[in-house]
């Protein structure tokens, strides 16, 4: 129905007749002259009527925005003074002969360019409207360009796409499972799959060396802006590999993305182990374009007289640390007091600090209302963390786990806030993490997943879990986590001593890891793997604030859609075939009898 897109109108096309289909953006009658500015996915274009010919006139003058036009006329160059250099096709326009109104449209419930007064809930209730503007067409193709990069890239690897199933059975993975009650096995319950975890090892099992997969993963778990119930990952595993092999593939596979798609070069990525990430920046996801670190100073402050410090730096499982921030001391006191609640959030009881005026007067040189509680320390304190005049120096002193859950927030805070960014991309390699965390209740369970390998012998391991590093591998870029994996563990008594350590019994164990359990003694090669967040990716890539910019059809952070209304009721006759009863229409019923 068409010879170009609107995007593709230039001056190598004047003289020429073209024929185009598409939106109309905006509609303008300027005496007489009708401009029609003509959208679709690949640009804008200006199309202009005049009243010689009557009949395109007549349709362009009944036309209305989001009408759905065809359009043929001569491309020209615009007339001097009315050209656009800033649009790719605003050094032409289109003189038309022939305009045919394909579909009329109702009044939009917003104007395209007005996006930005429109709530986000009108915007996802009408999406399809959403993603007519030309922001979100462009980041939808460069959703498109990254994952055909990829997939380019690990076929070029010898990496091979193979498809993993979506109805699967219930395996614990860190966040609780969307079940899908099955109609022929009365009861019982097939698991949408939080990841291709246990069927890319089983993968690995048969032969096939190397796979990979852009797979739709499920989790149904509190979201926040970087997370949704139903996400997409780029599944990788390889057989016989260690861990710097698949660090190696996946860190060439991101440097190669980052420039064919954006033009960048990024570095190699340095290593840090999740101790000193955590120790640094209290962080195992650190965006190390902020200069800022923290410091530890639980020696100096055992002894002082401020139990607020003294506490924590007497427990043994807390920690007192320091956050310089050079020229800080300029903060007033109402912007320390919104830090102050801000910390609250992650459950910091307070925000201890000191600003550094003159130092060189000693004590008269300093404010903070802490000071005179560790005057002995003070001295020593200002040398450690390098402090200067005109800096600041914020204290987080409480169980280690909040302390750094809470400096660390406050330094990414800090670091947008002040502007303190030192580069525009900033990847990393997290290793080394631990095996195993502890919850509430003092109980072991996996950092990562069950099927981790960790990086001693099963004896070792049994002897001292608590302290058992894993052969995990984080990627991160800007603070957000790309991606993360590990060497898998490939043998029988391995996994069954991971299993005994989580209080996962022979009986469980078989129940819900059988195939898994069974597939490993008939010669699991070693091997390991990588996933990463594709949306997480994009989202980076397009500086888009949250991932669901970047997700056609994307839910909301409770977990809906608004478009279609879903999750919704179902009707008695489908819950019946499903042998399932609501407990609420169940006691209705009851009563009713």
């Amino acid at each position: 129905m068409r010879s170009h897109y609107c995007g593709q109108l230039n001056e190598t096309l004047v003289d020429q007749t073209v024929t185009v289909c598409g939106w109309v953006h905006r509609r303008r009658d300027h005496g007489g002259v009708i401009f029609l500015d003509m959208r679709d996915r690949d640009g804008i274009a200006q199309f202009v009527v005049d009243p010689d010919t009557a009949q395109a006139f007549e349709t362009a003058d009944r036309a209305r925005n989001e009408y759905v036009l065809r359009i043929t006329g001569r491309v020209r160059l615009r007339p001097e003074g009315t050209q656009n250099p800033n649009m790719p096709t605003g050094m032409v326009e289109v003189l038309a002969k022939d305009v045919e109104v394909l579909n009329t449209a109702a009044t939009p419930p917003f104007q395209l360019d007005e996006h930005g007064k429109v709530g986000e809930e009108v915007r996802l209730k009408h999406r399809y409207i959403d993603l007519r503007r030309p922001d979100m067409i462009e980041k939808l193709r460069l959703r498109s360009r990254i994952s055909h990069s990829v997939r380019a890239f690990l076929e070029n690897e010898g990496f091979l796409d193979i498809e993993t199933p979506v109805l699967t059975r219930a395996t614990p993975e860190g966040a609780r499972d969307y079940l899908v009650p099955s109609r022929t096995h009365a009861g019982e319950f097939f698991a949408l799959p939080q990841s291709p975890q246990l069927f890319k090892q089983l993968l690995m099992v048969a032969g096939f060396d190397r796979y990979y997969q852009i797979a739709k993963c499920f989790r149904d778990e509190d979201l926040r802006a970087d997370r949704q119930p139903e996400f997409t990952q780029i599944d990788i595993e390889a057989s016989f590999v260690e861990e710097s092999d698949i660090m190696g593939i996946t860190e060439s596979m991101i440097q190669k993305l980052f420039k064919e798609v954006l033009d960048v070069t990024l570095p190699d990525f340095p290593r840090m182990t999740w101790q000193e990430a955590m120790d640094r920046f209290g962080s195992d996801k650190p965006d190390l374009r902020i200069p800022l670190e923290l410091t530890d100073v639980d020696d100096l402050m055992k002894q002082v007289d401020f139990k607020v410090f003294s506490g924590p730096a007497n427990a043994d499982d807390g920690r007192v640390a320091a956050l310089k921030v050079k020229g800080g001391a300029s903060l007033s006191r109402k912007e320390i007091d919104e830090y102050t609640k801000f910390v609250g959030i992650y459950g910091a009881k307070g925000l201890a600090w000191i600003k550094v005026n003159e130092r060189a007067k000693g004590l008269e040189g300093l404010q903070s209302p802490i000071v005179k509680f560790m005057e002995n320390v003070v001295e020593e304190l200002l040398e450690r963390v390098g402090a200067e005049d005109g800096d600041i120096i914020f204290f987080g002193a409480d169980k280690t786990q909040i302390v750094n859950e809470a400096i660390g927030a406050l330094r990414v805070k800090l670091g947008a806030d002040l502007k303190l960014y030192t580069q525009e991309w900033a990847p990393l390699w997290v290793v080394d993490f631990p095996m195993f965390e502890t919850d509430g209740s003092g109980r072991l369970s996996p950092l990562h997943h069950p099927f981790t390998a960790p990086s001693c012998s099963p004896e070792e391991l049994k002897a001292n879990p608590a302290q058992a590093l894993s052969r995990a591998y984080d990627m991160v870029l800007n603070g957000t986590e790309l991606g993360g994996g590990s060497i898998r563990i490939h043998d029988q008594t391995m996994q069954r001593s991971v299993f005994e350590i989580l209080g996962i019994g022979e009986e469980e164990a078989q129940e819900k890891f059988g195939f898994l359990l069974d597939a490993l003694q008939y010669g699991a090669p070693p091997h390991g793997g990588l996933a990463f967040g594709l949306d997480r990716l994009v989202m980076l890539m397009a500086g888009a604030k949250t991932i669901r910019e970047v997700i056609a059809f994307p839910k909301t952070q409770s977990a809906a859609c608004l478009m279609t209304d879903a999750p919704g009721e179902v009707s008695a006759e489908q819950l019946k075939e499903l042998n399932i009863r609501l407990r609420q229409k169940a006691k209705a019923e009851d009563a009713a009898q």
